[in-house]
Parts: C-alpha cells; sequence; structure tokens
C-alpha cells in the first residue's frame, strides 16, 4: 500500500553546550492510510522530537532538520513555507498532545477552542463552528455537549480534558492524527476508554494514528506496527505480534520484560518483572559512532562499542539494529 505520510533518512539536529548533537539520527519510517504506528522507547529518545518534526514545530534556535524528508501524500512538508505549513497543522495532520491542561487554553471555553480551529481551517461561520463542536463532543462521548461546550478546561476531569482535545484535533478530519502519550496521568480505566474513542473515531475519519508512548502494554492494546527508539535511533520495527513475540533487540526485549502481563511472552526461564540497568544516555553521548545501548547491554560485545549497527530486515515485516540478532532472539512457548 502506498505510504500516506514517509519519513526518510530524517536527521535532526541540536546545538548544545557540548557541540551539535543529533537528537533523532537518520530515523525512516512509513506510515499507510488507516494505519496505527507506534513510536515507543524510554523518555528522550526522540519520540515526541519526531512528532514536533513532522508537524515542523522543530524550535529554531536551538534545532534544526540536517538532512531527510517528511512527505505526506507525496508532498515534502521540509520544503513547504510557514504559510503552507500553518494549513496542514490541524487540518492535514493534528496532535494530541501529553498534557492537555497545558495545551488547552485556560481563559477560553472548551466549544470556543474547537470553534477556532475550524473556522480557521474550514472556513465555517461562528453558528457552524459551534454546532460542529457539539457534534465533536458527542463523538468523543462526553456527557452533555450543549452544556460542556460553555465550559472552561478547570472545569473538566483529566479524562474529559483529553476528550476535548482528541475532539479537536479530528475536528477537520485529519489524514494523520499525532498522540503524545495521550493517557498519561489518567487512570486505568480511563486509559481503556481513550483508548477505544481513538479506535472508534479514527476508524470513523479514516486517520492514520501515530501513537507515541513508553509503554509496551499500551502498544500491545493499539498498534499495528511499532518503531522502537532509542537516543534518537530506530532500533527495531515490525508488525506488533512479531515484535511482542519475537524481540530481536535487547533493548525491546527489556521493554516488554517491564510489562508484568507480557511476560511470558518474554521469558520461561525468568518470569518475574525485570527493569533495564542503566539510563539513556546524554544529549552530548548521541551521535557516538558506537551502539548508544552498548553501557546498558548484557551481550555487548568488542564491535559494539565500534560500530554503528546496520538496520537488517530480518523477514519481511521487521527489521532491527543489533551485532547480536540470533542471541538476542527469546524463546516463545507455543
Amino acid at each position: 500500500m502506498t505510504a500516506l505520510l514517509s519519513v526518510k533518512n530524517l536527521t535532526v539536529e541540536f546545538t548544545t553546550r557540548d557541540g551539535i548533537a543529533p537528537v533523532i539520527d537518520d530515523l525512516s519510517f512509513d506510515l499507510a492510510p488507516g494505519e496505527t504506528l507506534s513510536l515507543v522507547g524510554e523518555s528522550g529518545c526522540g519520540k515526541s522530537m519526531t512528532a514536533l518534526a513532522i508537524m515542523g514545530l522543530i524550535p529554531s534556535p536551538p534545532g534544526r532538520v540536517a538532512s531527510g524528508s517528511i512527505s505526506l501524500a507525496g508532498e515534502n512538508l521540509l520544503q513547504a513555507g510557514d504559510t503552507r505549513m500553518r494549513a496542514v497543522r490541524g487540518n492535514d495532520i493534528s496532535m494530541v498532545f501529553q498534557e492537555p491542561m497545558t495545551s488547552l487554553n485556560p481563559v477560553f471555553t472548551v466549544g470556543e477552542q474547537i470553534s477556532e480551529t475550524l473556522r480557521r481551517h474550514q472556513g465555517l461561520t461562528r453558528r457552524q463552528a459551534k454546532a460542529l463542536s457539539i457534534e465533536m463532543l458527542d463523538a468523543v462521548q462526553i456527557p452533555l455537549p450543549t452544556r460542556r461546550i460553555n465550559d472552561y478546561p478547570h472545569q473538566l476531569s483529566g479524562g474529559m480534558r483529553q476528550r476535548v482535545m482528541i475532539a479537536m484535533a479530528l475536528a477537520c478530519r485529519p489524514k494523520v492524527l499525532i498522540a503524545d502519550e495521550p493517557t498519561t496521568a489518567l487512570d486505568v480505566t480511563v486509559q481503556a476508554q481513550i483508548f477505544d474513542l481513538m479506535r472508534a473515531v479514527g476508524k470513523e475519519t479514516e486517520a492514520a494514528i501515530i501513537l507515541i508512548t513508553h509503554d509496551m502494554g499500551s502498544v500491545a492494546e493499539m498498534a499495528e506496527r511499532v518503531v522502537v527508539m532509542y537516543a534518537g535511533r530506530k532500533i527495531e520495527e515490525g508488525h506488533v505480534d512479531d515484535i511482542l513475540a519475537r524481540p530481536r533487540h535487547p533493548y525491546t526485549r527489556g521493554l516488554i520484560a517491564c510489562v508484568p502481563h507480557l511476560l511470558e511472552t518474554v521469558s520461561a526461564e525468568r518470569p518475574y518483572l525485570q527493569e533495564i540497568p542503566g539510563m539513556v544516555p546524554p544529549l552530548s553521548d548521541f551521535g557516538f559512532m558506537g551502539c548508544l545501548f552498548a553501557p546498558r547491554c548484557d551481550r555487548v560485545e568488542t564491535r559494539c562499542w565500534q560500530e554503528k549497527p546496520k538496520v537488517t530486515q530480518i523477514t519481511p515485516s521487521q527489521s532491527a539494529a543489533c551485532w547480536n540478532l540470533q542471541e538476542a532472539k527469546v524463546r516463545v512457548d507455543a
């Protein structure tokens, strides 16, 4: 299937006190129409920065897109001017940000904020925009939408604010919806409701979804394909079933081992909650020629410190960047 969104060899650099650091290093992936793709990894791995690059929101200075391309339906967004990108944002590509309380303007009602998007991108009158805003609040299952449209963000619960963000993002029926940790700080029941809502509304609007998360449990629930990122690099990619059943990179295996109900697919020999030792390297280490996961890996060898692993296509639907792919394979019980 032809890709709707195509990211090719994307490199984003930031100027730091220690020099220039590639916060995204040669990243490539495709997103098909109607597909749900998850970018997963710990905080600081470049997931949100990838989203900002797609949206054309990299702060400059200190950041800049050094190389690569981001194409939406064949149009290279990196070559689009500011006017064109303002038309794309919110209309063709929308984003649900991580913290709705800081993303929603506290001095405007939620109805005014949804209506502003519709008036700007769809050219609707105030009356038309208000009517459609009520429809969107109803679509995201907010009770009494005709009353809630006049509420301010502080009058809503965390789950309802997140629903408002989803309603705002989907109001113009975008081609791509980026959800950056959409269930952070929400309880488990509300998380499940938000995921169900995203699936239902995404299917209705035919929007492709990029889910940004650090939680492999969320990946298992929502995604069709997965891109695992570490320190700005893509280290594994594949169909969600292949990634969960046969993770080929030690880091992917560690992420899965951190989720109790996924442990059985990781190791029958160590059926207890595991953790990944160490932490994501500082920004000054990004760009290191070897494997950035080497200091935390239990299968590290001399080559890992000296050479950047190349992405290897393991199967038609799964690839990984590791010098010890065979050793990283885990046993899967029938």
